[in-house]
């Protein structure tokens, strides 16, 4: 199992918002996190990578339990984290940001330069001097999950990669997530749009209000639609 959470409690202040939550991704797998927005799928992430201070409960990472690690240990570890917020540099070229990225290549992992990234989004490779505030959203996504794979990690956090994109990008977003998984990344990817979950992921987990309230496969969810309906309809 490439990560076992189990038990997560995450607090931000007095407020209580993760509850008890368990999910597991294995090795080469791709895992949708679905829920409504202010769900939890956000903070869930924050709290596997140690960026949220009151939090419980055990985070096994590659065999190695990171629960009590600092951020910065865990993602050395091999574990990436492509937030919602595009926090590129705006001011650097594409190849200026994703070298601020590289990491040395990892056992285990696949090994990502600048040019196989440009293969994986071809996009970016059209405009590797262009400076990231002169990027469209779309582009910026891009680069900001590309900048993370710099680092070589075997798992990836990616928090709602399809928010905000023209259905092209869009497009374009699903095969780069197929690529990455027959690369042998594994990752968690979360969403509120079920259709893009059912093109890229094995499984899938439902959360709302903070605990999961669903876990499987997406044709077990599919044959659910009261779950569907109940927890992710708007």
């Amino acid at each position: 199992m490439k990560l076992s959470v189990q038990g997560l409690n995450s607090h931000y202040g007095p407020a209580h918002i993760l509850f008890d939550v368990a999910l597991e991704v294995g090795e080469g797998e791709v895992v949708a996190l679905l829920g409504r927005n202010g769900a939890g799928k956000s903070t869930t992430f924050r709290s596997i990578v140690g960026l949220v201070a009151q939090r419980s409960g055990r985070i096994v990472f590659g065999g190695r339990d990171v629960s009590d690690r600092p951020t910065h240990e865990i993602v050395r570890s091999g574990l990436g984290y492509v937030p919602e917020e595009r926090r590129i540099f705006t001011d650097l070229s594409v190849e200026e940001n994703l070298e601020v990225g590289r990491q040395p290549q990892r056992p285990n992992a696949p090994y990502w330069t600048c040019e196989k990234l440009f293969t994986l989004f071809p996009n970016l490779g059209e405009m590797r001097h262009r400076a990231g505030g002169r990027m469209s959203g779309g582009e910026q996504q891009m680069l900001t999950i590309a900048r993370t794979l710099m680092g070589n990690p075997s798992l990836v956090l990616l928090d709602e990669p399809s928010e905000g994109l023209s259905p092209k990008i869009v497009e374009q977003m699903v095969a780069a997530i197929q690529t990455m998984k027959r690369e042998g990344v594994s990752m968690i990817v979360s969403e509120q749009n079920l259709h893009f979950a059912r093109l890229i992921s094995d499984r899938a987990y439902i959360i709302e209000r903070g605990r999961i309230c669903f876990g499987g496969t997406m044709a077990e969810l599919d044959a659910r639609p009261d779950i569907r309906d109940a927890h992710l309809s708007l």
